[in-house]
C-alpha cells in the first residue's frame, strides 16, 4: 500500500536523520521501532507531508489502481491520510463534540447530516460519546489520545500515522487505545511510530527498527524472533562483575532484580558457566540490532 524508496533527509545541523529509507507498508499495523534520535519522526512528518525529504519517493496506492506521490502531490496525500502526531494539542474550552465538528469541516464534510453522522459514528467508535459535550481540558491523557486517533480517522484515511500515542499513559488507557489501534488496522494502513517494544510484538504483523536515520531490520517480529532462538543468554551477575561483562560479552540488556543486575547476552554458545538459555523476545532482536549497528559504525 505504501512504498518507501531511499527516502534521504539532512537538517541544517548536520543530522542525517533519514539515511537511504526504504520500506514497504502494507495494509494492517505496521510497527517502527527506534530509540530517540533513530529517525522516526522524521520519517512520520515527512509521510505526513509535513517536511521536505532531500532525495527518494514514496508513493501511497489510491485505492482505484493508481498510485498517490507523496512528496509532490500533498493535497491528494492529505486526504487520504489521518495523523496523530506526538504532541497533540486540543482547545481546552471546547467540548469534544464541537472540536471534532470544526475538524470535520475542515476536512471536507461540508454537508451538515452527513457531518453528523460522522462525526457521531466516530465519538462512538473511540469510546467518547457519553462524554462527548465534556470539554477537553477535563479529559484524561488516554481520551486525549483516542480524541486525537477520531480526528485522525475523519474522512476515511487510507493510511493512519501514530507517533508515539502511549507515551505518558496508564496501563489501562495503554490498553483500551492499543486495542483501538487494532480494530482500525483491520482496514487500512497503521503505521506505530514507538519505541516501546512490547506494543509492536503484541499489535504489529510487520515492522522495521531503525536507529541514526538507518532500517536495521524489517519483517515479521515472529521470524525476527526466531532467528535469535538458541542465542540469547541470561544470568544474575554481581554489581561489582558487571563491568566485565559488559567488556567481554554482547550485552543485550540489563536490569535489577531483587537489587542485582539480570544480564541478556547474545552468544551463539554458553558465554560462561552459570548462564541459562532462554527464549528470545522481540526486545532482544531490538537491542542486538543496535548493538550490531553500534558495532558497525
Amino acid at each position: 500500500m505504501l512504498a518507501i524508496r531511499d527516502l534521504s533527509k539532512t537538517y541544517a545541523n548536520g543530522v542525517h536523520a533519514l539515511d537511504h529509507v526504504t520500506l514497504d507498508i502494507p495494509r494492517g499495523m505496521f510497527g517502527l521501532l527506534g530509540p530517540n534520535g533513530a529517525g522516526k519522526s522524521s520519517l512520520m512528518r515527512t509521510l505526513a507531508t509535513l517536511q521536505e525529504a532531500d532525495s527518494g519517493t514514496a508513493t501511497l496506492d489510491d485505492g482505484k489502481g493508481g498510485r498517490i506521490d507523496i512528496l509532490r502531490d500533498k493535497d491528494a496525500v492529505r486526504r487520504q491520510l489521518g495523523y496523530l502526531p506526538q504532541d497533540f494539542g486540543v482547545y481546552p474550552k471546547v467540548s469534544a463534540l464541537d472540536l471534532l465538528e470544526h475538524f470535520a469541516v475542515l476536512k471536507g464534510l461540508v454537508d451538515r447530516r452527513q457531518r453528523r453522522e460522522v462525526v457521531d459514528g466516530l465519538l462512538q467508535q473511540v469510546n467518547l460519546w457519553d462524554v462527548r459535550k465534556r470539554k477537553l481540558g477535563g479529559f484524561s491523557g488516554g481520551m486525549r489520545q483516542r480524541f486525537g486517533i477520531a480526528q485522525a480517522l475523519l474522512g476515511d484515511p487510507r493510511l493512519v500515522i501514530v507517533d508515539e500515542p502511549t507515551a505518558g499513559l496508564d496501563p489501562e488507557e495503554r490498553n483500551r487505545f492499543l486495542n483501538l489501534l487494532a480494530e482500525i488496522g483491520e482496514n487500512v494502513a497503521v503505521i506505530l511510530s514507538t519505541h516501546i517494544v512490547e506494543d509492536v510484538t503484541d499489535l504489529c504483523p510487520s515492522m522495521a527498527i531503525m536507529n541514526k536515520g538507518k532500517v536495521l531490520l524489517t519483517g515479521r517480529p515472529a521470524d525476527a524472533i526466531g532467528a535469535l532462538e538458541q542465542q540469547v543468554w541470561r544470568k544474575q551477575v554481581e554489581k561489582a562483575d558487571l563491568e566485565r561483562c559488559l567488556r567481554e560479552f554482547t550485552v543485550l540488556s540489563t536490569r535489577l532484580v531483587g537489587g542485582l543486575p539480570v544480564i541478556h547476552v547474545f552468544s551463539a554458545e554458553r558465554p560462561e558457566d552459570g548462564f541459562e538459555q532462554v527464549a528470545p523476545d522481540l526486545e532482544d532482536v531490538y537491542f542486538q540490532r543496535l548493538r550490531q549497528h553500534a558495532k558497525a559504525a
